[in-house]
């Protein structure tokens, strides 16, 4: 729970965090070396040629400080001066000599400290550019100044080092997210396999990469060709079943024809009732198997749906119609899904309404109705196959065979999206919600 908040900062996707766990290591090695060097490096190389450049100044102050004027002074160190190529001058400024030193400057506070400390009389020492050394002395003739180079006293370029592991460090990042590269690609390919299973939809896919991706890959296969196989083992079984009824039903109803219609006619509404079930079973089997996903104006569709109930006199009205576009869908099974939103609506209230929200994210199709609704802990129930709430639904008003939610539910899923049971705030009825994702 402690780094909980690094979650919000963190990226989401995989190649985000996998160049994330692959810099952070880089970044965080290329400090430690460099803090770790300048310290054991550059500060103990610095401190010993100080030490050597302290040395020949204490050599020029034994001869200055003997010396009984300014002048004397100069002369008496001018060769050795030469020599050791130091300039040597009196201070000519008024106020009192002051520290400088860069703020970047990361051998300087080294060369500072080491004079300072082996050099008593020491007044200021003044690193002004890469160039030169500045020492403000006290001496018996007053302030004198001497300028070393500043190689003398510390490596030269020591941004050489910075560059050259920026430079490196950059190399071996962009080779190694390359390789990376190659790595991660199989597992977004099974991914975008399984989104498109999900969808209802099979796309070339061939397991590949290391070990452990290739396995889960022909896992995925083998769990696609089961649940292929699945399906069209319930199809081909509901389909036969209900076929094979059709023909003594088709007997009956000619059976029935010829007898009196009076006393008959409890019969015949068990056949049609019968005949009606078995188009519902046969609906269900078929469910999304009929046709591949193609571009459909949802708007044009829900219009022409409205239209047709209108027309068979059954008291559904269009809404509102939010955005436009076409999306990839299953024309057919998206129809019989909300026909069958509607019939439930109509049959179990006095009036359904239809609405459609069409964004670039989703595509969200409600129907609601003013019925008595289905209680919040039997929704879940209500959309599994062959389930009927007799509690929540007035049975004198025919309940159906249980498959209305269910198929429903099947196409949305087949869709990549969801159907979702609430009650309607407006109607206070049901309120059935198909949301796909774009």
């Amino acid at each position: 729970m402690f780094f909980a908040w690094l979650k919000r900062f963190s990226p989401r996707g995989l190649y985000g965090r996998a160049a994330l766990i692959l810099i952070l290591p880089v970044v965080t090695l290329q400090l430690v070396v460099s803090v770790v060097f300048i310290q054991r490096h550059f500060e103990g190389v610095t401190r010993q040629m100080t030490l050597t450049a302290t040395r020949e100044v204490d050599l020029l102050l034994q001869d200055i400080s003997v010396a009984p004027d300014r002048q004397s002074a100069l002369a008496a160190v001018s060769d050795v001066a030469r020599q050791l190529q130091i300039k040597v001058e009196f201070w000519s400024g008024e106020t009192t000599p002051a520290v400088v030193r860069r703020w970047y400057d990361l051998s300087g506070r080294q060369v500072i400290s080491t004079f300072d400390n082996l050099l008593p009389n020491v007044l200021a020492v003044q690193l002004p550019d890469d160039e030169d050394v500045i020492l403000i002395m006290q001496v018996p003739q007053g302030m004198l100044e001497l300028t070393l180079d500043r190689r003398r006293v510390s490596p030269s370029n020591p941004h050489q080092l910075f560059v050259n592991m920026v430079f490196f460090g950059f190399l071996m990042t962009l080779i190694a997210f390359v390789f990376m590269r190659n790595q991660l690609r199989p597992i977004t390919r099974l991914g975008k396999a399984a989104a498109a299973f999900g969808r209802g939809r099979n796309i070339d896919y061939k397991p590949s990469g290391a070990v452990e991706v290739r396995a889960a890959g022909n896992a995925f296969l083998d769990m696609r060709g089961r649940i292929e196989r699945q399906i069209e083992q319930r199809t081909l079984m509901l389909s036969g079943v209900s076929h094979d009824l059709r023909t003594p039903l088709t007997r009956l109803k000619l059976g029935l024809s010829m007898l009196d219609e009076e006393e008959t006619a409890d019969l015949k509404r068990d056949v049609d009732e019968m005949q009606r079930m078995l188009d519902e079973f046969l609906n269900f089997a078929r469910g999304i198997s009929e046709a591949e996903p193609e571009l459909v104006d949802p708007a044009a569709l829900l219009r022409d749906m409205v239209e047709d109930f209108a027309r068979a006199g059954k008291p559904v009205t269009l809404h509102s119609i939010e955005g436009s576009g076409t999306i990839p869908l299953r024309q057919m099974a998206m129809r019989r899904a909300v026909e069958n939103l509607v019939s439930n609506a109509v049959r179990y209230g006095s009036r359904a309404e239809v609405s459609m929200m069409l964004t670039d994210k989703a595509l969200r199709i409600q129907v609601e109705d003013d019925g008595p609704g289905i209680p919040a802990d039997q929704r879940g129930e209500a959309i599994k196959p062959f389930t009927r709430l007799d509690s929540a639904r007035n049975q004198n008003m025919g309940s159906g065979v249980g498959l209305g939610l269910a198929i429903a539910t099947d196409t949305a899923r087949a869709h990549g999206g969801v159907l979702r049971l609430t009650k309607s705030d407006r109607l206070g009825g049901l309120r059935a919600d198909i949301v796909i994702a774009r």
